[in-house]
């Protein structure tokens, strides 16, 4: 009975030291450290105010203000204190604590408020400047005041507005802000629903589709046992060790203020990955038989009463592993719960929307083992066919999990070795017309990438594309490496729009963003007039965390936009992969 709590513990010590950043060397959110409110004292003077955390400041001459309805006079700064700043190399005036400005204004009726501000941690991180939006009322008596959160360059705050004061109409949510507001109302009837979806469509992509393959060879492996039933019990047991590895890594990861993408993305974790898998791959071949190890089955057997029980044990943990193939896959909805863990430490809310999330990602997989039973072969030569096929395919994902760290001609190269050694195995062991269709498909496609190889393709997804004409370009984008290199940019915009793309060399999204979106000539028409820079945080050094921390992203992909001026436009934030219809449809919000 001890053994199961064993595991979870190791489990949880394995996520801790995953995750070292402590949460003294974090930085806060912008609303956080730069609070925000405003409100009209006497019909003719508004009085905003910035409530500053300790350990941060903000600059004099960054405050702006304008207003929609309303004519503003000179805004009245108070004096601050005195300092060489190295980040502007010059002397400059600071507020710590707090700062109050008022402002005249001329109004007969109700009006928008907009007020830039822009301050630093003592820690070295400046932020870019924000924007803060309020409703105002000029006969609103006294001025009662209510506060809205500085905006975060993720998008637009909400505020509760006073009875006598009209809403704005309401600009349409991203798919991240209706995430992130669903997440916010904590309502868990509405939150759990919601992830379960969203899972449901996340379940087809490239980073769950490998999980497939792995659990149908393990139901493959039972041979003429692989009923309904039993297909059912062991897709649950896999499905539940993957959604609670998913959890408990994604919780630590927003606890900790960063994602978990690059640290499961270097050479020593994928290279141990795809050894598993290879070695679960032999049991396909008939090597071994897959189970856990006989003493540790023997005690849960004993556990359960059941001798089916370290079978299930073993599925289960083979689930769990499963779940780091899952954890660098950034998607909206994941992005959406790590931020609201790390800034509200809340785990119930966030912890069931990414268990909800691992639930609809793991329907299909549940489904593939309750059909098992009726869809695989019972024993004989063509259950052992189809196992080894399964044994192929776990092999193929091994090659596939470790492909981001080696050079495009290795990966070539194996998937050649790998197509056409198959084919032929299959040409001589198997005479029906089935079998030797898929061997000519196999070996086919080995042919393809040798001769990619060959003529210098250095693409597999694309090995011959050279050889047609050339391959589409995409967008041209110039590489920014550190915050100053990106201030730079937006200082200097010229007037054009900005949009920086988060990228990595390990990103799978990335890369299908690569090739499929960003070749699309409509949206290179669209993007026409914008300025195209992309941080390459693929060494994930400390350069690389705090661009990622400046806009509270947890890893790649990530699109951010800013307009003419430097700041962020609203509400526009594109999160994990987009196809080419997707994309232009959030082109639209850009200026």
């Amino acid at each position: 009975m001890s053994i199961l709590p064993r595991l979870f513990a190791a489990i949880a010590a394995f996520l801790f030291l995953l995750s070292p950043v402590r949460a003294d060397e974090e930085f806060l959110d912008p609303q956080v450290a730069f609070q925000f409110s405003a409100r009209v004292v006497d019909g003719k003077t508004i009085e905003a105010t910035w409530k500053i955390a300790e350990g941060y400041y903000m600059y004099r001459e960054r405050f702006a203000f304008r207003a929609a309805g309303a004519q503003l006079g000179a805004p009245q700064i108070p004096p601050g204190k005195v300092k060489f700043d190295e980040t502007f190399n010059k002397e400059v005036e600071t507020y710590r604590h707090s700062v109050t400005i008022r402002i005249p204004v001329e109004a007969a009726a109700a009006f928008t408020l907009t007020a830039t501000g822009q301050g630093c941690s003592d820690k070295g991180l400046c932020y870019s400047p924000q924007d803060a939006t309020a409703r105002l009322s000029p006969t609103g008596g006294s001025g009662a005041p209510f506060s809205l959160p500085a905006m975060s360059r993720a998008g637009d705050a909400q505020v509760d507005l006073p009875p006598d004061v009209p809403a704005a109409a309401a600009a349409p949510q991203s798919e991240m802000g209706r995430i992130e507001g669903a997440l916010h109302d904590g309502r868990l009837a509405v939150i759990v629903p919601l992830f379960v979806l969203l899972g449901l469509g996340l379940a087809f992509t490239p980073c769950v589709l490998p999980m497939v393959p792995i659990l149908s060879s393990i139901i493959a492996g039972e041979g003429d046992k692989a009923t309904r039933a039993r297909g059912f019990a062991l897709s649950l047991s896999y499905s539940l060790g993957m959604a609670l590895v998913y959890t408990a890594l994604g919780v630590a990861a927003g606890l900790a203020g960063r994602g978990l993408a690059a640290e499961l993305q270097n050479p020593w974790v994928l290279g141990t990955f795809g050894v598993l898998m290879v070695l679960l791959a032999l049991s396909m071949f008939g090597v071994y038989e897959l189970q856990v190890p006989a003493v540790l089955q023997t005690r849960l057997a004993a556990a359960s009463g059941r001798q089916s029980g370290g079978k299930l044990a073993g599925v289960f943990a083979m689930g769990a592993i499963s779940a780091l193939i899952v954890g660098p896959c950034v998607a909206a909805p994941l992005a959406g719960a790590l931020v609201y863990i790390s800034q509200t430490r809340n785990v119930v809310v966030g912890g069931s929307a990414l268990f909800s999330m691992a639930v609809g990602m793991s329907l299909p997989l549940i489904l593939v083992g309750v059909s098992a039973g009726a869809l695989l072969p019972r024993a004989g030569a063509w259950m052992d066919g189809v196992k080894r096929f399964f044994g192929v395919l776990m092999i193929a994902m091994a090659w596939w999990l470790v492909s981001p760290v080696l050079p495009p001609v290795v990966q070539m190269a194996g998937w050649t070795l790998l197509g056409i050694a198959y084919g032929i195995y299959l040409l001589r062991t198997y005479k029906g017309w089935i079998a030797q269709t898929v061997a000519v498909l196999f070996i086919a496609f080995g042919i393809i990438q040798m001769i990619g190889v060959a003529t210098g393709a250095r693409d597999p997804l694309a090995p011959l594309a050279h050889l047609r004409g050339g391959v589409e370009k995409g967008l041209e984008f110039k590489r920014i490496r550190n915050i100053a290199e990106l201030d730079n940019v937006l200082g200097n915009t010229g007037g054009k729009t900005v949009m920086l793309d988060f990228y990595a060399d390990w990103c799978v999204s990335c890369k299908e963003m690569e090739k499929l979106t960003f070749t699309d000539k409509n949206v290179q028409q669209r993007l026409a007039n914008t300025i195209l820079i992309q941080a390459d945080v693929t060494a994930n050094n400390t350069d690389d965390k705090a661009l990622l921390q400046r806009f509270k992203l947890f890893g790649p992909p990530g699109i951010i936009f800013f307009d003419a001026q430097g700041n962020e436009i609203a509400d526009s934030r594109v999160i994990g992969f987009q196809d080419s219809g997707k994309f232009l449809q959030s082109l639209s919000k850009l200026p």
